[in-house]
Parts: C-alpha cells; sequence; structure tokens
C-alpha cells in the first residue's frame, strides 16, 4: 500500500498495525485454543499425573498434600541454584542490600571485570532493582551452605 501510494500521501502505519492486528485478535476464540493439539496434550498429561496420584493414595488430600510437598522441595533446591552459573552453590554468599545470594567466585569475578571497565554491578537475580553490588556488601550464607550440605548428604 506505501509503494503505490505518494510520498507526501504515507499513511498513519500505527494506525494501519494497530487495525490489522485488532482484526486478527477478534478472530481468537476460546474455540481454537479448545482445538490447539498442544493445549489438548498439556491437559491430558495433567488428567494423566491426578490419576497416578489418585491411584497412589487412598484419598485426593494425601495426593494434594504430595504435590504440595514436591513443590515445596522444589521450591528450596531452585534457592540452591546461583542465578550467575545456573549451578548449585558451594560457597554461597548473601548481598546485604538486597539479601540475594549467588556462588561466591562468580559474583566476585563478575564485581572484578566490571571494577575494571569502571562499570557498577547489577544484582544479576532477575527482577532486583540493585544496581551498585559490591564486594563490601557480601557476607557469607553459612545457613544455606548448612541447608546445601545436609540436602545432599540425602
Amino acid at each position: 500500500q506505501i509503494k503505490r501510494e505518494k510520498p507526501e500521501n504515507i499513511p498513519d502505519l500505527k494506525y494501519l498495525v494497530k487495525e490489522k492486528f485488532t482484526a486478527l485478535e477478534s478472530k481468537n476464540s476460546d474455540s481454537d485454543l479448545q482445538r490447539n493439539e498442544k493445549y489438548i496434550y498439556f491437559k491430558d498429561q495433567l488428567k494423566e499425573m491426578r490419576k497416578q496420584f489418585c491411584h497412589q493414595s487412598g484419598n485426593d488430600n494425601e495426593a494434594i498434600e504430595q504435590i504440595d510437598e514436591d513443590i515445596a522441595v522444589t521450591q528450596s533446591q531452585m534457592n540452591f541454584i546461583c542465578p550467575i552459573t545456573q549451578m548449585e552453590m558451594k560457597r554461597p554468599v548473601r548481598n546485604k542490600v538486597c539479601g540475594h545470594t549467588y556462588e561466591e567466585d562468580a559474583i566476585l569475578k563478575i564485581i572484578q571485570t566490571r571494577k575494571q571497565q569502571k562499570k557498577k554491578v547489577r544484582c544479576p537475580k532477575i527482577g532486583c532493582s540493585h544496581a551498585d553490588v559490591k564486594g563490601s556488601d557480601l557476607v557469607p550464607d553459612e545457613v544455606l551452605k548448612r541447608a546445601i550440605d545436609s540436602q545432599n548428604k540425602k
């Protein structure tokens, strides 16, 4: 359409895109989602998991408790993962300013590299707004270290 028009008659592109998007959006419906093969597969897997949990335990409450326990364990294990290395921490340090933990070597290496570049270090934890991490802000997180060690002994 733009190629056919004269340069002085260029249409409002934002309006045209918005119009096209609205037209496409109005074609989408919940019935399309119900027929989507990935959505159907996901729902089937959920049903299958629910069946397995209900067979394993006599009643639904036990099944729900088991799922909750699995989620709690998964969340605590997630806290053992360094946001920088994406590996389990061996020497976790906690940032006194924002409270996030990292693998000591990894965060110190970042601080050193950024210092050489004369730049500040942003907290590598996604969503954190702390924009000036310093080595002096870091303290060993003994509680987390003990939790990781005891988890690994199990």
